[in-house]
């Protein structure tokens, strides 16, 4: 790759960096930055601390879904459970308090799939893809924000693809977590499910 790419993964140098906007989850700021090309840019850059998402599954592949309110759909929306990582807190133990939190779930043999980028153009957000397993009878105790309310259900993995499919899920970081999950962790065996 790096002969292909020979810049990647340098670090443009920051030359400058304003304050805009401070908010309780990112904080917008307009840099100045020459790129490890020598470009001089001009870039608004949304500063969002990491997250995880968390794929849920049953021994019977039953898949924990959630639906919520959404403002940037300004709708109620389905998606895996997914929350913020509280400052340095390991994307797993974030991920373990994420789901009981807002499932009562508990979790158990968690892995990170993978990292995500949300998206490089204007986010530094970081997204932990997380797959760990559920036991449905056992429960812990649900613990909503003050501006939350998540419905929760448990969904047959089959059904989950074919809401995937029709849009219906249409979460990136879902998306990816059930796709990095069934092509590289499941391999061989999504035919079963389509």
């Amino acid at each position: 790759m790096a002969d292909v790419f020979k810049n990647v993964g340098r670090p443009g140098r920051v030359v400058k960096s304003t304050p805009v906007y401070h908010g309780p989850i990112f904080d917008l700021v307009k840099q100045e930055i020459e790129t490890p090309d020598g470009l001089k840019v001009e870039r608004d850059l949304i500063d969002h601390g990491n997250a995880v998402t968390i794929l849920a599954l049953t021994a019977d592949d039953q898949v924990v879904l959630g639906s919520e309110y959404r403002v940037g759909r300004n709708a109620e929306t389905v998606s895996l459970p997914a929350g913020l990582i509280n400052g340095d807190e390991d994307p797993l133990v974030a991920a373990q308090r994420e789901l009981e939190e807002e499932t009562g779930y508990l979790a158990h043999d968690s892995q990170v799939m993978t990292q995500i980028s949300s998206s490089e153009g204007f986010t530094n957000e970081t997204v932990s893809l997380i797959l760990t397993h559920i036991d449905p009878q056992e429960h812990g105790q649900k613990y909503f924000d003050h501006d939350e309310y998540v419905n929760t259900k448990l969904v047959p993995l089959t059904e989950v693809i074919a809401m995937m499919k029709r849009g219906e899920i249409r979460s990136a970081q879902g998306i990816c977590a059930l796709n990095w999950y069934l092509n590289f962790i499941r391999p061989g065996k999504p035919n079963e499910l389509s």
